[in-house]
């Protein structure tokens, strides 16, 4: 089943070289990941994780594990917003993606890759169309063409088009274009929110297809 940690036919190569790079780079992050975690507990508590369910391979939802960076949500204090629920720090691991490095633990498990779409709502299932859809054909990523090429300064449409592309034209090599592709984009923090956002936006659907509601990621 998606997300037990198997692989899918014709990706032994890729999923090996997620756990040679994936696993050095989870245990050299665990000392970052030891600060980041006691950063998060002094200044917006308990718990220090966020875990939502996400979409993985062949749509299986997959609880996907990071760093909080928002205080819960409390309209009678004020914080019914993401600009008011997101912090200063929670601001700075989202400039410098260092909310996601728990996230390096699904790409040893295998419910993750190191490159791919990234993993969305579950309740955007069905608000894809047919060919947005195609974005499930493979393993979630950290990162992913459309990281590389805009991230959440994209329109949703454009996002997912380069998810698509990203399936249709996927190899070793570009993998490798991409992940080197990815380093100056997190140094410089490009294209962390949607322009006039906290945040991003949320998904609401291509013309045709359904709309229902479900939350924003926290």
């Amino acid at each position: 089943m998606p997300g037990d940690g198997l692989t899918v036919p014709g990706d032994s190569v890729k999923r090996s070289m997620d756990l040679l790079v994936g696993v050095p780079l989870l245990l050299l992050s665990l000392p970052v990941q030891l600060v980041v975690a006691v950063l998060v507990a002094a200044r917006l508590g308990h718990p220090v994780l966020f875990r939502q369910e996400r979409i993985g391979l062949h749509g299986q939802p997959f609880q996907l594990v990071k760093f909080r960076t928002m205080h819960d949500a409390d309209p009678a204090g004020g914080l019914d917003s993401d600009a008011a629920r997101l912090t200063a720090l929670g601001r700075a691991l989202r400039a410098a993606s260092l909310d996601e490095l728990p996230s390096l633990w699904h790409v040893v498990r295998g419910q993750m890759s190191l490159v791919g779409p990234r993993p969305l709502l579950v309740p955007y299932l069905q608000r894809y169309s047919p060919q947005q859809a195609r974005r499930h054909q493979v393993r979630p990523g950290l990162t992913g063409l459309a990281q590389v090429n805009g991230r959440n300064a994209l329109s949703w449409e454009e996002k997912l088009a380069l998810d698509v592309q990203y399936v249709e034209q996927r190899s070793v090599g570009l993998d490798l274009r991409i992940l080197l592709a990815t380093v100056p984009v997190v140094l410089l923090g490009r294209g962390v929110s949607a322009p006039g956002h906290a945040t991003i936006q949320e998904f609401r659907g291509s013309p045709g297809t359904a709309v229902s509601t479900g939350r924003v990621e926290g």
